[in-house]
């Protein structure tokens, strides 16, 4: 999804040379990243090296780059799962980042882990609705709002982080999320009253939800945000809401400026970051240096794949897949249960994996999560509610879709809501709403995770202290195999 344009009064051309030249004096030039999951350049686009070298150029051309970054980036990834995000931090500070919010990514360690990475940073937090339980104050010592002076222009910047079940209870020891759209609104008249010009609101929620969030409080000028791994530019009533997609592959650069009559002024450009960009050399030392530090254990070849794996998200957020099929087959194969089921936001690369060596490294970039396989005793309805929560928000891919092992279904998007599922098949014989089945999950599902809640309750076979890491499991699946070919093979029917 690609919404994009450039704010401009008129196109008349002398109108259009008028904002050219009001843009160009603007005092800040924002520049846009949000859900980096890896320091360098991915399919040949990204990379906080050339990030940075962005940023340095536009400051050579006299602008005032200011580079915010609006969550999702200590995790996941091959190198998160061994430094805990401190090599994100490293990267990120040599590369001059400015400004970061929180995204539920950042939780994945636990707090307490959180807490130790923010003390790392040399850029600034804005946290405004997450705070620590043991202080009473926004966690790590972040700040939950900011008064910055671009030459003449007062900015007001608050941070929101999205307070679902995507971040799970274990991970919030000390720590309550609150409400985003309320905070905003205990926030909001502080920074009016501190004499902000243009109101910003870096965040890390849902789209639907940045677009309530201007509609309760439209004296927001901007809102800088993520969680959506696609690009989205749009205006609502007079805000403007950025995405800049993953990884670094674009950055959103965003000119403020405001006339003398207070009218504030956005100018819009979306910046792809390309190998035409060099890598900053104090950037590419940081990242460099963590790189030589993963174990060379993390190259092993355990395996090999026959055929190209897709992890793209908007496939495998919305239908089935090869590379889910493998997966919830490793998942069903450790685990020795009649069907396994995982939420498809936690296979993760969003590209196509070549056919060729399965490297430790590639198996956890599939699935770089510290997932644990539990197996539940299910009755065929608990079944069936799991599936028809699964798939509840076809047609819009999202990160609940399941991918599944030893069950087949068709599902009608157009049905109501908990009444999607049809003609459910458990290895080949209808669903029996009364039999039990042994089934596998994540622990991240049976903590309600993505919002499931069919788990609360149900009884447990082997619980979280017993059983395998997921990617552990992938790995003993492929090397015990040694040769993997997934096929889409009709699991998941969609009329």
């Amino acid at each position: 999804m690609l919404l994009a344009f450039t704010l401009l009064a008129s196109f008349a051309p002398a109108a259009a040379q008028q904002e050219f030249v009001a843009r160009t004096a603007a005092p800040v030039t924002f520049l846009q990243l949000n859900d980096v999951y890896t320091t360098l350049p991915v399919d040949g686009q990204g990379g906080l090296a050339r990030v940075a070298t962005l940023k340095q150029n536009l400051a050579k051309a006299g602008r005032t780059p200011f580079l915010v970054l609006a969550g999702d980036f200590l995790s996941p990834s091959v190198a998160s799962t061994v430094f805990k995000g401190e090599h994100m931090i490293a990267a990120l500070n040599a590369a001059g980042l400015d400004l970061a919010t929180l995204g539920n990514h950042e939780f994945d360690f636990g707090d307490d882990v959180l807490i130790e990475r923010m003390h790392e940073a040399t850029f600034s937090w804005v946290v405004s609705n997450v705070i620590d339980t043991n202080t009473g104050q926004p966690i790590g010592g972040a700040a939950p709002y900011i008064i910055k002076t671009f030459g003449t222009l007062k900015v007001g910047f608050i941070g929101l982080c999205l307070n679902t079940q995507e971040i799970t209870a274990d991970k919030l020891k000390h720590t309550r999320i609150l409400d985003p759209l309320t905070t905003a609104g205990r926030y909001l008249p502080m920074l009016k009253q501190a004499g902000a010009a243009v109101v910003v609101a870096v965040t890390h929620l849902a789209f639907a939800d940045d677009r309530a969030l201007v509609e309760q409080y439209p004296d927001i000028d901007l809102v800088i945000g993520g969680h959506e791994h696609y690009l989205i530019t749009t205006t609502e009533r007079r805000s403007l809401i950025s995405k800049s997609g993953s990884d670094a592959k674009f950055v959103a650069r965003i000119d403020v400026a405001q006339r003398p009559a207070g009218t504030v002024e956005r100018f819009y450009e979306l910046l792809p970051i390309t190998k035409e960009l060099p890598d900053d050399p104090k950037t590419a030392a940081a990242i460099a240096v963590y790189e030589s530090r993963l174990s060379t254990a993390l190259d092993t070849i355990v395996g090999t794949s026959l055929v190209p794996l897709d992890s793209v998200s908007l496939h495998i957020r919305a239908s089935e897949t090869n590379l889910g099929n493998l997966v919830a087959d490793a998942m069903r194969a450790d685990a020795k249960s009649d069907i396994a089921i995982t939420n498809s936001g936690s296979i993760r690369g969003d590209r196509i994996y070549p056919a060729g060596p399965l490297t430790r490294r590639r198996l956890l970039e599939i699935h770089p999560f510290e997932n644990v396989i539990c197996v539940l005793k299910l009755t065929g309805r608990v079944v069936l509610d799991t599936l028809n929560y699964g798939v509840s928000s076809l047609p819009t891919a999202n990160g609940r879709f399941p991918q599944v092992s030893g069950v087949t279904l068709t599902v009608d998007p157009s049905a109501p809501l908990g009444n999607r599922v049809r003609d459910v098949k458990v290895n080949g014989q209808p669903l029996d709403l009364g039999k039990s089945y042994s089934v596998a999950i994540a622990d991240f599902l049976l903590k309600q995770g993505d919002g499931y809640t069919t788990f609360v309750g149900q009884p447990v076979l082997i619980g979280p202290e017993a059983g395998d890491m997921i990617s552990a499991a992938l790995e003993k699946y492929v090397a015990a195999a040694q040769n993997v070919s997934p096929a889409i093979e009709g699991r998941i029917t969609i009329r």
